[in-house]
């Protein structure tokens, strides 16, 4: 049986308008291989939002493709060249029972749609929770996908920028590098402190 997951992903961006597009077809290129090595795994639905200076992913597939992403992720992080400066863990929702998204897809945001969003930054957002402000995001998200909701013509659906960079500088969240290694590393299980408790009892 394949699990389905979905995975919130914001990161760093350092380059032009220009180098956007691009980055948005290496995605769907990626994907698109990944689908292919994994057909099994019931394919990959999400959306990516690359803003003028950052991004925010959401990715739904299986356990093993999001892994590959992320691996993916982190090795190309180590060329000087790549465009993903920095990347947060945002969110993770294991055992989905049903997709958010249809497909996957991608749209580069001009800074024009950007500031149509009457959302505006407010003094106090920088000593918002971590959870107020995952909220948020999971919150328009969900919005997204809803029948006509399009950017084009609801900027006020957009997820307001400031509150991806304020991700982007929180602690809380694992780099991808982080969560790897976090996912990857054995349980520390202590046996003797398991016969004392189980002594316990008798």
């Amino acid at each position: 049986k394949v699990v389905l997951q979905q995975l919130i992903m914001v990161a760093r961006l350092p380059f032009d308008p220009a180098d956007r597009t691009e980055l948005g077809a290496r995605y769907e290129n990626f994907n698109v291989h990944l689908c292919k090595q994994h057909m099994w795994d019931q394919g990959i639905t999400g959306l990516l939002l690359i803003y003028p200076s950052c991004l925010l992913h959401v990715i739904e597939a299986s356990e093993h493709i999001l892994d590959c992403f992320l691996k993916d992720l982190q090795a190309t992080q180590q060329h000087a060249d790549f465009t993903c400066l920095e990347a947060k863990i945002v969110f993770m929702s294991h055992n989905l029972e049903s997709r958010q998204f249809q497909h996957w897809s991608y749209m580069v945001l001009d800074a024009g749609l950007v500031a149509r969003n009457p959302v505006a930054r407010r003094p106090e957002e920088d000593e918002e929770s971590i959870e107020s402000l995952v909220s948020s995001v999971l919150t328009l998200l969900q919005k997204l996908v809803l029948p006509g909701s399009v950017l084009d013509e609801n900027p006020e659906l957009l997820i307001p920028p400031v509150i991806l960079e304020n991700l982007l500088g929180r602690d809380e969240l694992l780099s991808p590098q982080q969560y790897l290694e976090m996912y990857q590393s054995p349980l520390n299980i202590s046996i003797e402190l398991g016969q004392a408790n189980l002594e316990s009892y008798f």
